[in-house]
């Protein structure tokens, strides 16, 4: 179903975020389609968010996230972005094809998140558009160093002034005001309406959550909206504990942006890293066995680094009955197909006689 997003959801609730200048990049509203074979296969009633479809570059949510960055970029006039992130980041993809778009320069910083990656895992997949899309790409040696990331893309501004450039940084997650986490307050509006203009109520939505700003955008968005139904955050990057603090500060932040400060209350924020092992960017059974279960009983296809985990986590809840049997639940499909490719030599022997664990 293809709707306008009404003006007065975004007039009304959440009229905050029309204060923040936005660059619109993305198609949509996004489809938001039942699973019912999935669905079936778990006991619930499932439906996805097709945030893959967002268009751009093979598409993502971070291009809704980014809709925000390169609106204070513009209002900047900034004539480059710089980026960070891993070496098969979605966002750094979007951001050079978001640049590219807007006729801006675009220089991506890669960082070593996954230790022991082949070659085809720095060559293909995301790396392959970035470099098609003419990004400037420079090379970081951390993985889970923030603060050094974005130290490192601030030196890397300060040589492109010296030029004579205007360059605008997208920070890591934590490290600036969370704009990105806007793209998802928009979402959350997005769905209310969908489902409005269905008949349907969801019992539990379910997203990964390594940002942390789809996360604590979709929460912030809902409840600012009156929904109270539980946001499952499920971990793609680090432990439980610790992403549950880095949620709870986004989202406390961005409800204050948008005039709603307190909306989210601590035990709002839930996150579970049951098939977060062994860490970001690397595969686990778990994963593997919902990327073919997506891909066999719905045609969809699930990247192994971000969505392919959340719905590992999604099956996992259903089957130790923290979402309950014939439960409505939300599914959002954040995207990154372009990095299913880079894990071919990985997935490619698993595949050729998967099955699926009964349960």
């Amino acid at each position: 179903m293809s709707l306008n997003l009404s003006s007065s959801v975004l007039s009304g609730p959440l009229s905050g975020v029309g204060r923040f200048p936005r660059v619109r990049l993305c198609h949509g509203p996004t489809p938001l389609e039942a699973a019912p074979n999935l669905g079936a296969a778990l006991g619930v009633e499932l439906w996805i968010k097709r945030d893959d479809c967002t268009g751009l570059a093979a598409g993502g949510n971070k291009l809704r996230q980014l809709e925000f960055h390169f609106g204070e970029a513009r209002a900047r006039g900034a004539d480059t972005v710089l980026v960070t992130g891993a070496v098969q980041s979605n966002l750094a993809r979007l951001a050079a094809a978001g640049a590219r778009r807007l006729g801006l320069d675009i220089h991506i910083q890669l960082e070593e998140r996954v230790h022991g990656a082949g070659p085809l895992y720095r060559a293909s997949g995301n790396v392959l558009i970035d470099r098609l899309l003419g990004a400037t790409l420079h090379s970081f040696p951390v993985g889970e160093d923030e603060v050094g990331a974005d130290a490192a893309l601030e030196q890397l501004a300060r040589a492109l002034e010296a030029q004579g450039r205007t360059p605008h940084v997208i920070h890591s997650g934590v490290n600036g005001p969370p704009l990105g986490g806007l793209g998802y307050v928009v979402a959350a509006a997005e769905v209310a309406e969908q489902a409005r203009a269905r008949g349907v109520r969801f019992d539990a939505v379910v997203c990964p959550s390594g940002s942390g700003l789809t996360h604590a955008g979709t929460l912030v968005g809902l409840r600012a909206l009156g929904e109270t139904v539980p946001v499952y955050g499920i971990c793609v990057r680090r432990a439980a504990r610790r992403q549950c603090k880095r949620v709870q500060g986004l989202a406390a932040e961005l409800a204050a942006m948008i005039g709603w400060p307190a909306v989210v209350r601590a035990g709002d924020v839930d996150v579970c890293d049951a098939v977060h092992a062994p860490g970001y960017g690397r595969l686990n059974g778990a994963v593997r066995e919902a990327m073919a279960m997506a891909a066999r009983r719905e045609g969809l296809l699930l990247d192994p680094v971000y969505s392919a985990k959340a719905m590992a986590g999604l099956i996992a809840h259903a089957r130790s009955g923290r979402i309950g049997k014939g439960q409505r639940v939300l599914f959002i499909h954040t995207g990154g197909l372009p990095a299913l490719f880079a894990y071919g030599d990985e997935l490619r022997p698993w595949f050729a006689n998967a099955v699926e664990h009964p349960q």
